[in-house]
């Protein structure tokens, strides 16, 4: 048997470097902490967050901290416009390196029940991307109706929440609104305690197709306020969070309903037409 001879590949520091690594504190008022190993690389340095959906960059100093780290603060009082930003180190002017994932301590995001006295509720999340790359999920509500509970039942869903930002008026109630053409919007009415509200949907008054869930906290004159789950340390809810879904027969014929999240943490409904059953053939 005859062996090929190996090959020597040399490495070049390059290959050999490791990206860097960025530790992640969130605070309960909605801040990010950055701890980032050390780039190797004298001058200053910055983290900096690009968002995907447009060319906004957001800049933040990072300043030698403990074990030869370099830590930056994004507090809440920064603005980040709702979205989904990259991550990057740049030292010295030179291209900015995308960071990757190391330990997140989101602990305080569970439960988080912010005060809303500055009107809006600002939600920011790290996240590894598919890729194995950090991003920061981040989400700006003027105001903001928090789903809580989801309660399933044979032909209906119930719903609790919370309004931040603003009041439930005597005229509160619920829009479903359909994303086909065509669609009516349907109401639903509320029962609201100080900021607490709930409501009941029921499936067979909606047709085939998904519906989008609004609160609209004061009534027609009010805002439309988008129901969605922000306040907890679950980037992307729709993989995880699932409901059973719920066969019943409509005026639009049989169908299957069930609640869902979006890709951005919304709460929609979906109706879907179900074949229907074959006659049973009697003797």
């Amino acid at each position: 048997m005859t062996l090929a001879p190996q090959t020597t590949h040399q490495h070049s520091d390059e290959d050999t470097a490791m990206p860097p690594r960025a530790d992640c504190i969130a605070d309960s008022a909605g801040g990010l902490t950055f701890d980032i190993t050390e780039t190797g690389e004298p001058g200053d340095a910055l983290l900096v967050l690009r968002r995907r959906e447009g060319h906004e960059e957001v800049s933040l100093p990072l300043s030698p901290a403990a074990d030869g780290r370099l830590r930056a603060a994004l507090p809440s009082s920064v603005a980040l416009p709702e979205g989904r930003w990259d991550a990057y180190a740049q030292v010295a002017g030179g291209d900015p390196q995308r960071l990757v994932p190391g330990l997140n301590d989101l602990r305080s995001l569970v439960d988080r029940m912010p005060s809303g006295s500055r009107g809006h509720v600002a939600v920011r999340i790290p996240y590894a991307t598919k890729n194995g790359n950090l991003s920061v999920r981040s989400w700006l509500r003027a105001p903001h109706a928090e789903a809580g509970e989801l309660r399933i039942e044979e032909a209906e869903l119930g719903v609790r929440g919370r309004v931040y930002g603003t009041g439930l008026g005597p005229d509160a109630h619920v829009e479903l609104r359909g994303r086909h053409a065509g669609r009516p919007m349907v109401r639903t009415e509320v029962t609201a305690e100080q900021a607490e509200f709930a409501f009941t949907v029921r499936y067979g008054t909606l047709a085939p197709g998904i519906w989008d869930v609004w609160l609209r906290p004061a009534g027609e004159s009010g805002p439309r306020v988008r129901i969605a789950r922000l306040l907890d340390d679950i980037a992307d809810k729709k993989p995880i969070f699932t409901y059973p879904k719920v066969d019943l027969e409509t005026e639009y014929g049989p169908v299957a309903a069930w609640p869902y999240y979006t890709r951005d943490n919304d709460l929609s409904v979906a109706v879907a037409e179900r074949p229907e059953e074959p006659a049973t053939a009697t003797a």
